[in-house]
């Protein structure tokens, strides 16, 4: 579905917008949340727990812990004394929740999250216990609203009894939580299909109504795929659909529910197989309330205006965009000696296609996010298809460019068109491939901007977007404002045409890197499918350009270039289906797979950590990763420091990673996390990285065992 999106970015500019304003309005009415605790006094080292009691709107749900195929799960961020430690959220078994296409996790009508919670061992009895809570949420019905609750109550240092008002509501939130198996699991894998067989003879078949497996990890399963449930003498079987972007799991922990007819009333049992992952530690602020810290300083709007303005005019110099940008001084250099206000026109038109283009993404990720969808910065070069036709384009363009094939003003924007005389055309869709082709790219000050921008209104995320097309756009802008400027340029002569030559050699290197992430992402069949499309549009320019050259008569070749086109493309949108996942890690390396569950373990044991998020369509990370993360000083460095390598591939889109990536305000990669251990949040990284860089941090968060320093 993003993949249909993302290739729709600019004619659907209007919708997307008008979806993002509709998905962050939040109605009052929708989700009704309180805090509650069970006891109505609490004493020192007395354990308690708390309720979050969220009541909703009709035909609206939130979310689990894994929310399936969309949406975001219910955080909570406590203010409490000092000495008072809440534990992870205990959730109640989900429901599955069809939208559409998708299958969602979550809870309709109310639910309730329990929070257990241990106070110090001694508490001044004249001081009540005042607690807060912010409460942050997804609630969803076809469309998604983000919403958030400040919460509170105040207790009483007394004899910890319970509070008869509130029995109640504990009682049932404690019957919804899944309890430990009493039917052994087995796992087993058959293809792209995952079964699992619960040990549970003397079953009734025509007694169990219905039976769902709901898995904690967010890449198991394909959840939209209907579990196909069987009941034998042996016991009771589910058939699942594995998710194929990740490798068959050798373990799935997770919860059965199984709706039971006992003799006229139907009962909904919930079992809970293997050990649940570790949930991060609830974030805590002491009292007096102060502010959350963040791991990164919120800016204002005109903070994060500027930091956007500055990350565009430095993506101007990233390695993504110099194809592009190469070309366009081409065409600076033919459009030399024409009149200042035909120039004025080709930058405000290469100006123009710039912000439309960011606008129209912007539009794209504001209704994504709110609708539901993990996405972030870079989100459409997790579609295969969008990777590929981007290559196909690309490659059309140096073919262009070689002098293979010549396009004329109605595609002025694919190649040689970007430099005509009258392209104004071509200038807008320069504008525009320069945007796309920036994506995969991440300059120093980008990654603040766009991820406050996310977390805002549409239109305050539309101005950070514009700031940040501004940015990319003015280097030319000013070229074309400033005649002076172009007159330091060549004359036009015939040595233009093999500089125009030479200049197809970036693009058909940015072409060979696009199949390279390609390979990272589909199966060798996707692969080989992908390399015929390139065959496909080679013969496709061929093929016009006979058709063109053989004028009136040559219609048979244009119609079957075009042929040849509308074939790449069927073709192109098969590759969804033959993802692989994402590329294997050097485990020789030391380096890790990061999950969610890893990292609360590590973080849990008190060890250092460092989390590098990345992809193999980043530019920037490959960057880093060369310079600076696999160096032998950097390698030796984190090993004397006993620190754990955890790597996050976000190629293929992956929920925890983007998850991860929104609590830093990040909305795409790279991040890098530094975890000193003993319980103290992360150092962030800069976004670009030198050698020198890392071994700082390394030597500031977690230093060296006295031999190693010594060594050094």
């Amino acid at each position: 579905m993003i993949a249909r999106l993302a290739l729709l970015v600019l004619a659907c500019l209007a919708g997307p917008l008008a979806a993002g304003a509709q998905g962050l309005r939040t109605p009052p009415d929708l989700v009704r949340a309180s805090l509650v605790a069970e006891p109505a006094a609490v004493a020192g080292a007395q354990p308690f727990t708390l309720a979050v009691h969220m009541r909703l709107k009709a035909g609206w749900h939130v979310y689990w812990r894994n929310p399936g195929d969309s949406g975001l799960p219910p955080e909570v961020t406590w203010t409490m004394p000092a000495g008072f430690s809440p534990g992870a959220i205990r959730w109640p078994a989900p429901e599955r929740i069809p939208i559409a296409t998708l299958m969602n996790y979550g809870y309709e009508d109310a639910v309730t999250l329990l929070v257990p919670v241990t106070p110090p061992p001694s508490l001044d009895p004249a001081e009540p216990v005042r607690i807060g809570a912010k409460l942050t949420y997804l609630v969803c019905e076809t469309e998604c609203v983000p919403g958030s609750a400040d919460l509170s109550l105040t207790l009483p240092v007394g004899e910890p009894r319970p509070d008869p008002a509130n029995a109640a509501l504990f009682a049932r939130a404690r019957a919804a939580l899944p309890v430990p198996p009493v039917w052994p699991m087995r796992l087993s894998s058959q293809g792209d299909r995952l079964r699992l067989d619960f040990a549970a003879p003397g079953l009734k078949p025509e007694a169990i109504k219905s039976a769902a497996f709901f898995p904690y990890s967010e890449n198991a399963i394909d959840n939209a795929a209907e579990q196909v449930l069987s009941v034998d003498a042996e016991g009771l079987h589910l058939i699942l659909a594995r998710d194929t972007t990740s490798p068959a799991p050798g373990t799935l922990p997770g919860v059965l529910t199984v709706e039971e007819d006992l003799g006229g009333s139907v009962t909904r049992l919930a079992f809970a197989y293997g050990d649940e992952p570790a949930a991060p530690a609830p974030a805590v602020a002491p009292q007096p309330p102060a502010p959350v810290a963040a791991p990164a300083e919120t800016p204002t709007l005109l903070v994060a205006a500027a930091l956007a303005f500055l990350g565009g005019l430095i993506l101007n110099l990233m390695p993504c965009v110099f194809p592009v940008l190469s070309i366009k001084v081409l065409g600076l250099v033919r459009h030399a000696g024409e009149s200042p206000a035909r120039l004025r026109g080709h930058g405000l038109a290469y100006t123009a296609g710039v912000l439309a283009s960011f606008l129209g993404l912007a539009g794209l990720l504001i209704a994504l996010k709110g609708g539901g969808a993990a996405v972030g910065w870079g989100f459409q070069l997790q579609s295969p298809i969008v990777v590929a036709g981007l290559a196909y384009l690309l490659f059309a363009m140096g073919l262009s460019l070689s002098g293979a094939v010549a396009f004329g003003g109605r595609l002025a924007g694919i190649g040689d068109g970007l430099a005509r005389r009258s392209g104004y055309a071509g200038s807008f869709f320069t504008g525009v491939l320069a945007t796309v082709v920036a994506t995969p790219c991440t300059a120093p000050f980008m990654g603040t901007a766009v991820g406050f921008a996310l977390t805002q209104s549409p239109g305050v995320a539309l101005a950070v977007f514009a700031s940040l097309g501004l940015g990319l756009a003015l280097p030319f802008l000013i070229l074309t404002l400033w005649p002076a400027a172009l007159r330091a340029l060549p004359r036009p002569g015939a040595w233009m045409e093999t500089l125009k030559q030479v200049l197809a050699f970036p693009v058909y290197a940015t072409v060979a890197w696009l199949v390279w992430v390609l390979a990272q992402q589909v199966d060798p069949r996707g692969l080989l499918i992908a390399l015929f499309g390139l065959v496909g549009v080679g013969f496709a320019a061929w093929a016009w350009e006979r058709g063109r050259a053989a004028g009136a008569s040559g219609r048979v070749g244009q119609a079957a270039a075009l042929a040849a086109l509308l074939a790449v493309g069927v073709a192109a949108s098969g590759l969804q289906t033959g993802r692989a996942a994402g590329p294997a890690l050097a485990a020789a390396d030391g380096i890790e797979p990061y999950t969610q569950a890893r990292l609360d373990a590590l973080v849990a044991e008190g060890r250092p950590v460092f989390v590098n998020l990345t992809a193999a369509w980043c530019i920037t990370c490959a960057v880093n990763e060369t310079t600076s993360l696999s160096t032998k000083a950097v390698r030796n460095a984190m090993r004397a420091r006993g620190v754990t390598y955890l790597k996050g591939d976000w190629t293929n889109a992956d929920p925890e990673i983007t998850r991860l990536l929104e609590r830093y305000g990040r909305s795409g990669v790279p991040l890098y996390l530094l975890y000193a251990g003993g319980g103290a949040p992360p150092q962030v990284l800069p976004q670009i990285l030198t050698e020198g860089t890392v071994l700082a941090a390394l030597d500031a968060v977690v230093p060296a065992p006295r031999s190693a320093a010594l060594s050094r």
